[in-house]
């Protein structure tokens, strides 16, 4: 006969079912890549969009779907309000994130849950013209033969200016005066510089020396500038100029090179004699950092590093060098530096999503999702992902080296309650550099297990006479599961005879399975009683006074027949 299943448990049986669902996430990706612009230096908080009706989405759908933005790193540029709109977390300065890249991107992906959904994103940081033009030196010193002709140029060092595009210098003018005119040209990479152009003959002994002033404009409305002295000083009659070997100069420098070594020495020569061939080496028309970088010997033309390079902030430098003589003559020459990547930076691993606390007999449960980036380039940036072996999870690749943590079978908390998860990035420069990540998985007990006693048959023995309340033995049941589904009660079941008064003759303690005679047994009124408990039959005989006897082990058939036999006998 079945017993109907206590209501308590029941409850507890639909609760996890509604839990794992919840938990059961199906993924899907999408190739899409929203695009948003937003002008630097805005403040905190400032609006950017509305994500929700730039992906379609109803209101509160995103908030259902628990949606994140995700961003390199920990670096987060944007926030997601519940609104749907997508606002700005902090002031961004373009210079400090983009340096002198333009376009200046910032990429983000969008994760959406229930089903999981990776979406791109990309936030182009606008430049606005928040720095004016700065020449490195307050004073341009020009030497200048008073045998120079007419429409001789003289090129100027430039001017520096943070911001790009229009928003960086543009134009360049020299203040009024009857000797020069100025042009402002372009450098192959795009920069402007000055270049000043002799418009009639000089002459020392009139003139010695000249002060003139540049200025540099930028392309802003209104345009910001900046100045610089430019002394010109007529000398005698110089009539050779330094040559360098090379015109280009190509090295190579790896990114962990120490500070102080020797990058490249230039040399140039001057056949004139005396003052007029003696050279001094400088940096000419070159960048911030270029000089930050690098220090050049202004006798031997050695060229060193000044700070350590870093290949993942600046690939390349270009250098332009000039060889000056003591008559005011200089010739030039370009040296291109690239800086080789180094593996001197471990993959980074940033945890999204982590649920440590999963229903077993759930298969196919997301337990974690993370993202993973290494700044290195080539074989020194790639990564492989992977864990344990032997453990029923995998890692899944859903898009862009975002993975998540998947059970690979339904787990049994009976057989192990905890995993300890170790995921391990590597990637595959030379050396090898790793990151590891600890998670620890909790499996949540689900009643699948039913309780069981620790033997199918006990044998009581009862002395007839007794008193009432009298123990007369124990049963004992255990179940695996734990927690409120392994608590035990122990009843009753009904005989297979309704005419048994078995509830008048024995109880049972439902939280210890202790067994209880209620009154006193008479033998030759009572020859057997028959009941089950728990699901476990028993059989007792009320004993002759001062004798024990024992329980006979009858099979099913036999106990229906022996008490259908016995049953006139059994008292009301």
């Amino acid at each position: 006969m079945e017993t109907p299943l206590p209501k308590a448990p029941q409850k507890r049986q639909v609760t996890a079912i509604i839990i794992v669902l919840i938990l059961l996430i199906l993924w899907e990706v999408d190739g899409m890549t929203i695009k948003y612009s937003v002008l630097e230096e805005r403040e905190s908080g400032s609006y950017v969009a509305n994500l929700a009706k730039d992906l379609g989405l109803g209101l509160g759908e995103l908030e259902a779907r628990d949606a994140r933005i995700l961003s390199k790193g920990n670096q987060q540029y944007l926030q997601l309000e519940k609104s749907g709109n997508l606002i700005l977390k902090e002031k961004l300065d373009r210079e400090e994130l983009c340096s002198d890249t333009d376009p200046c991107i910032l990429h983000f992906q969008v994760l959406l849950k229930s089903p999981v959904h990776f979406i791109q994103g990309e936030l182009q940081l606008l430049d606005i013209n928040d720095h004016a033009p700065e020449f490195l030196e307050n004073e341009i010193l020009l030497k200048i033969s008073e045998s120079s002709h007419p429409g001789t140029a003289f090129p100027l060092k430039i001017a520096q200016d943070l911001d790009v595009g229009s928003n960086t210098v543009q134009n360049y003018t020299i203040s009024t005066n009857s000797y020069f005119h100025l042009f402002t040209l372009n450098h192959s990479d795009g920069r402007r510089y000055p270049e000043l152009v002799l418009d009639k003959a000089l002459d020392r002994e009139e003139q010695s020396e000249l002060r003139l002033t540049l200025t540099a404009l930028d392309g802003g409305s209104p345009p910001r500038t900046g100045t610089s002295q430019v002394l010109v000083v007529v000398l005698d009659i110089n009539d050779n100029a330094p040559e360098f070997a090379q015109l280009l100069y190509e090295v190579q420098v790896p990114e962990n090179s120490p500070v102080g070594s020797l990058v490249i020495t230039v040399f140039a020569t001057d056949l004139d004699a005396g003052t007029y061939g003696e050279l001094s080496y400088s940096f000419f028309q070159s960048s911030n950092q270029v000089i930050q970088a690098f220090e050049i010997n202004t006798v031997t033309g050695e060229i060193r590093l000044k700070k350590p390079l870093d290949f993942e902030e600046i690939r390349s430098y270009r250098l332009e060098i000039e060889a000056s003589d003591g008559g005011g003559l200089s010739g030039k020459c370009t040296i291109a530096i690239e800086v080789m990547d180094v593996n001197d930076n471990a993959p980074e691993l940033t945890m999204s999503v982590l649920i440590s606390d999963v229903p077993e007999n759930t298969p196919d449960t997301v337990v974690a999702i993370f993202g993973i980036s290494d700044p290195d380039s080539g074989e020194n940036g790639k990564m492989m992902c992977t864990i344990q072996d032997r453990l029923p999870f995998f890692l899944k690749l859903t898009v862009e080296n975002f993975y998540t943590l998947v059970t690979e079978r339904a787990l049994d908390r009976e057989s192990q309650a905890e995993y300890n998860i170790t995921i391990t990035v590597t990637d595959l420069g030379t050396p090898r550099l790793k990151t590891q990540h600890n998670i620890t998985v909790t499996v949540s007990d689900v009643n699948d297990n039913a309780p069981a006693f620790s033997q199918t048959t006990y044998t009581l023995r009862v002395r007839e006479n007794n008193s009432p309340a009298l123990h007369i033995g124990s049963v004992s049941a255990t179940d695996r599961d734990s927690g409120a589904n392994a608590q035990v009660t122990y009843s009753l079941l009904p005989p297979a005879d309704p005419q048994l008064p078995l509830a008048s003759l024995v109880s049972i303690n439902a939280d210890n399975g202790q067994l209880f005679a209620l009154r006193s047994l008479d033998y030759e009124a009572l020859q057997a009683i028959f009941f089950f408990e728990s699901g476990v039959s028993f059989f007792g005989y009320p004993a002759q006074a001062n004798d024990l006897l024992s329980l006979l082990n009858f099979n099913l058939m036999e106990r229906a027949l022996f008490l259908l036999h016995l049953g006139k006998y059994i008292l009301k």
